[in-house]
């Protein structure tokens, strides 16, 4: 068949599509529904663009084939030993012209075909079945590009292979945001990494830098690569300024009142009252007066017990962030840093068990547990993280909700505001689940959950002795959950075996 196949196949194709496209302008030969035309087409609108993602998807896949067999091809055909360098320069110059794209997206379309096409089969099926977007896939191929191959097939297995075990609630990756799959597959990446995070991270922080490049219309970006840490906590800080300042008589946006902030605080480091955010002269805004107190950048700090006594080499999680070295996690708590929320992980099973020995207020309590249990906003696709978002009834109060964790949410404030001025209602949460949404169309989205992993366990014959050394001396044993002149090991592997 050939060509000719080819040639039908996407006759069929556009023909399908045509149709598609009258349903979708309400042109069809039949309305979705008789009963009501609007509601009907609408809901047929939602069902035209779930296939089209799927659709997509496959049409990825379709590219992501005929580019990598177009590739060996080509390599197969070229005269005996060509320079290799030319080689590639003309194959991806064939396919930048045939496509109509850059040579840049060319040389990276080649480079993630032969990824998925020689180290990464499930993800290529997953792409072909439609069950994940090109972006999706993207990203699978950017978090394996660093890990060895035995590495890479597990990074696959964990999110694709439908017999790993997963919680009741996880839902598939291609239903959840690719940037928000990012975050996941980048905190299983740094979790499972050959290569210890210590030193990873110490290349990181060899490389810390602040960026300046030009731009159009009299503006310009400064960017700065810092430890996350600090980057967390100035940008949290930045958000809290910026919303102390939004008022009915400030016209700037969250997203101008930030930048406003950064600039202030860098051109006025003489001000000991904090970053005023105030605006120039003649912009009308609010501004933070020279006497209001400053604002402290809040961060919540997640340590595996083991990791925080450095018994492993676990990562911490940090709050809006993801996993961090243990060392910073460490470093932040010995220094009694009061900006971060210190939060231990029960040794079994990866839960929390308490968070800084300051929040005992039931209110505090029950935010900071919120933002455990949720992690960020608990909205489908969203990544405001938590320390930026607002606990709200699900059941409100007046209709005989109660204040407790399985009746708040912690929705950001986009979302929140969503939730009381449209028909977007959210589903009952429990304890450790946030709450799903639904739709004014009366479609149910559910929310993303945290990834909880239990934490690694010390050999106990190499370790109790450093462990015993690690807590000798240490009065805060109500902290760590330990009981003084005992035997600390044998009192983890007794809460871990009952």
């Amino acid at each position: 068949m050939g060509k000719a196949a080819v040639a039908k196949a996407f006759a069929d194709m556009n023909a399908a599509l045509a149709v598609l496209m009258a349903e979708a302008d309400g042109c069809g030969s039949e309305p979705f529904s008789a009963a009501d035309p609007l509601a009907g087409l609408a809901d047929g609108c939602l069902d035209i663009l779930a296939g089209a993602a799927g659709v997509q998807a496959r049409i990825a896949g379709l590219v992501v084939s005929a580019a990598g067999t177009y590739a060996e091809t080509a390599r197969a055909a070229a005269p005996p030993d060509p320079p290799v360098q030319a080689l590639e320069r003309a194959i991806a110059a064939e396919i930048s012209c045939v496509m109509a794209i850059g040579d840049r997206a060319a040389g990276a379309l080649l480079a993630r075909s032969h990824a998925l096409t020689t180290s990464l089969p499930r993800t290529l099926a997953a792409l072909h079945n439609g069950t994940i977007s090109w972006q999706h896939a993207t990203v699978m191929v950017d978090e394996a590009a660093t890990l060895d191959p035995a590495g890479a097939a597990a990074l696959e297995a964990h999110f694709l292979d439908p017999d790993t075990p997963k919680p009741a609630t996880a839902a598939p990756i291609g239903e959840i945001p690719a940037y928000r799959f990012r975050a996941k597959a980048r905190t299983w990446r740094e979790r499972h990494h050959a290569d210890s995070i210590e030193q990873r991270h110490a290349k990181g922080v060899s490389d810390r830098r602040v960026e300046y490049r030009p731009d159009q219309d009299g503006m310009a970006w400064l960017s700065a690569y810092l430890p996350a840490h600090q980057a967390t906590a100035l940008w949290n800080k930045l958000t809290a300024l910026s919303r102390t300042m939004q008022g009915p008589n400030e016209h700037r946006t969250l997203t101008q009142l930030r930048a406003d902030s950064f600039a202030e605080g860098l051109l006025n480091t003489g001000n000991t009252s904090g970053v005023t955010g105030a605006p120039g002269a003649g912009d009308g805004g609010e501004g933070t007066g020279p006497n209001q107190a400053p604002v402290r950048a809040e961060v919540l700090v997640t340590v595996p017990v083991f990791a925080l006594l450095g018994l492993t080499d676990e990562p911490a999680m940090l709050d809006g962030y993801g996993p961090i070295p243990p060392s910073m996690a460490r470093d932040l708590v010995a220094t009694g840093a009061d900006s971060f929320h210190r939060v231990l992980v029960d040794p079994r099973d990866g839960a929390p068990l308490e968070i800084g020995r300051t929040s005992y207020r039931v209110t505090k309590a029950m935010r900071n547990w919120l933002r455990l249990r949720d992690g960020k906003c608990p909205f489908p696709g969203c990544s405001n993280h938590s320390l930026d978002n607002e606990a709200d009834h699900l059941l409100a109060w007046h209709n005989g909700g109660t204040t407790g964790v399985s009746n708040l949410g912690q929705p950001c404030p986009k979302h929140h505001k969503l939730r009381h001025t449209s028909g977007w209602k959210p589903t009952p949460a429990t304890k450790t689940e946030p709450p799903g949404w639904t739709s004014p169309a009366g479609r149910h989205y559910t929310s993303e959950h945290q990834d909880w992993e239990p934490p690694k366990w010390p050999d106990r014959a190499a370790e109790v002795k450093r462990l015993e050394g690690s807590i000798a001396g240490c009065t805060d044993f109500a902290y760590i959950g330990l009981s003084p002149g005992e035997d600390a090991l044998e009192q983890f592997l007794h809460a871990r075996d009952g």
